[in-house]
Formats: structure tokens, sequence, C-alpha cells
């Protein structure tokens, strides 16, 4: 596939690529989404590790740019910032949407519980951070069993509004600034897999091992509506919602090497259907300034961007990245639309669109 389309990063001869190799495999991954000039290029790295000690790595890039004839290197440029110990792996690590001025810079993450960091300069003049834990939430009404969280979002248009998923066929939504739950509910029949908010304060949806994507509105909890079940009703892992045209959400199946982009308006039957990988899907993210763009990477190595505006069938993404591993994960810049960053193995890259 990677033959037949422009690649990611760039024509051969400017290829703009940063790298950084981790201590340890990375699953969890995210921008930050402040468009300050000192949060310009940060993200955070979650470790996967099968052991109690993990880590959570937050990289910065520095100023300094070196270029030669035909490529533009960065690889020793990103660096680590701060590090924060973190029990278990975390299955989702996520920033705060709020960008108003004065407001804290707040990371979360999910596993065992939903926890809450605050970041801010250490006053070292390194570019490092310091951390401090801001809570641990836990909504478990059983104090002898843990119900790991295996995903969640932070509500854009509230940030004080945050709601996980967990495989007890919940999700949860909390006030952050209270630390505490607002409501609770049964989501799916089996375990719920990832959770997204709409466009604006109140819809979300989910997904989940019952191979549903369910449709909830925070003012009308005591009903859902069904969107869509997968054929063989197959657990669907992940879901993407598309934040500039909120009529457009997309999600996967466990092993498929198909992403299905589901519209709200004419639920029941996906609208496209993207193939282009040899197997399965690990993540999916749609473009954050522009409604028809969505990328797709998965363990067949590739990370395909496709374009959803032409009528006709899609057939073939417009652009295409082969890496050295399977891609574990794949996050679309908010501040900086034009860098996509994916993991694999112990590595990072980071890809100029």
């Amino acid at each position: 596939m990677s033959d037949q389309v422009p690649s990611i990063g760039g024509d051969a001869s400017r290829k703009e690529i940063y790298t950084y190799q981790a201590p340890w495999t990375v699953f969890a991954m995210a921008w930050s989404q402040r468009s300050a000039p000192s949060a310009q290029f940060r993200l955070a790295l979650g470790s996967y590790v099968e052991q109690y000690s993990n880590n959570i790595q937050i990289v910065k890039k520095d100023q300094l740019t070196t270029y030669n004839t035909d490529f533009v290197q960065h690889d020793s440029q990103i660096y680590e910032a701060c590090k924060i110990d973190h029990p278990y792996p975390c299955t989702k690590v996520m920033w705060t949407p709020d960008q108003s001025h004065g407001a804290k810079d707040l990371l979360a993450t999910a596993g065992d519980y939903l926890r809450i960091w605050s970041l801010s300069d250490d006053g070292s003049g390194r570019g490092t951070l310091h951390h401090t834990k801001e809570a641990l939430l836990d909504n478990n009404k059983n104090n002898d069993y843990c119900a790991p969280l295996t995903s969640f979002d932070w509500n854009e248009a509230d940030p004080n509004i945050l709601g996980t998923s967990s495989i007890d066929t919940t999700c949860t939504i909390w006030d952050i600034s209270a630390q505490k739950a607002k409501t609770q509910l049964i989501a799916h029949d089996k375990e719920v897999f990832d959770i997204a908010f709409a466009q604006g304060p109140h819809v979300f949806a989910s997904v989940g091992a019952d191979g549903s994507v369910r449709m909830f509105d925070l003012r009308s909890l005591e009903h859902s509506t069904i969107i869509y079940e997968s054929p063989k009703l197959l657990a669907l892992l992940r879901l993407s919602w598309n934040k500039v045209d909120p009529n457009y959400l997309a999600t996967f199946a466990v092993d498929s090497s198909t992403t299905v982009v589901l519209d709200i308006r004419a639920p029941s039957s996906p609208v496209a259907e993207l193939g282009g990988h040899n197997s399965g899907i690990n993540a999916i993210t749609w473009a954050p300034h522009s409604s028809c763009h969505i990328c797709t990477a998965g363990e067949d190595r590739q990370a395909l961007i496709w374009d959803l505006s032409p009528p006709k069938p899609i057939e073939d993404p417009i652009l295409a990245y082969t890496a050295e591993g399977e891609i574990n994960n794949l996050q679309w810049s908010v501040s900086d639309p034009q860098w996509i960053s994916i993991v694999f193995g112990n590595k990072l890259q980071i890809l100029r669109v």
C-alpha cells in the first residue's frame, strides 16, 4: 500500500520525522493540547510492562534543529522532561482540553483507578517538569475488587467532566473539581472498551464486548440508543468521534482490518468501510481540523490517512507510512494538526502530515 500512495512524513527528499526511544514498550500516548510555546511538542507516554511498577514519561522537543542536504534529522531532540511512577500499565493517558487562562496543567491516566496529575515547570531552567498527584478517583462499590478502567475521554466543552469505561459493564461520569462521580450507568451487556464525547457537553458514545455502539445523553441517561452492531456481534475495541462534524464516528472490531465509519443520522449501516490494512487495526483518530480525514494504524505496521470527502467508494488512502514494527497507538495533534504521532515497540515517532 505504501508503494501506491504518498508517504506520511513528507516526500523522500525532505522527510520530517522525530524519533524517541523509551526504556520500555510504549502503549498509551497523548499530545498536550496547550498552545503555549512551552507546551508545543509535548507528549505523555505510558509504559506497558507486565508487572506492578510502570511509568508515565513526559517528553518534549528541544528547540535545536539540524539539517543536511536531503533529510531533516531530529532523532536526538526529544527528551524526557518528567517521569511519573504508575501502578500497572495505564490503558489511556490524556491531557486536559482546558485552555482557559490560569487553568492547571492536568494529565489524567486510567488503569486500576482514574488518576489526575498536575504538572509545572520545576524551575531548573532545563525545560523539565514537576508533577503532583491531584486525585485518585474510585467508584467501585465492592472494596474487595477493583474493576479496571479500559479507557476514558475528557469533555472538551466542559473540561470539568470526564467519562471512564470499565470491564464491569459501566461508564462513570466524573466531576473533576469535586473529585467525585456525578453518575454511573450500566452501559453495555458485557465489558465496555471505550468511551468518547461528541462535540458539546452532553452526548457521548461507548463500545464494548457485546459488539454494539451505544449513544447516551447526560440530560436523559435513562435512555440510550444502539446505533450500530457489528456482524456476528464481534467485540468493538475503540471509538473515535469526529469533533468537526459530530454526525460521524468510527470504530473497529477485534482482529478486524477494516474501520467502520458511522453516520448517527442513518444508524445501523456504515457509510464507509476503510480497508487497506493486512491485519488487525489497533488505533484510529480523526483529524482535529478537518471533518473528512481520518488516520488508521495497526499490526501490519501501517499508518494510513483517508479522505472521506469524495462521494465515490473509498478504496485507497491518500497518505501512508510504514513503521519498523506493529503500531500500538496513534494520535493527531490538536494544537498543531500538521503532526501525527505513532508508537511501536519502545519507540515514539512524530510524522509531519
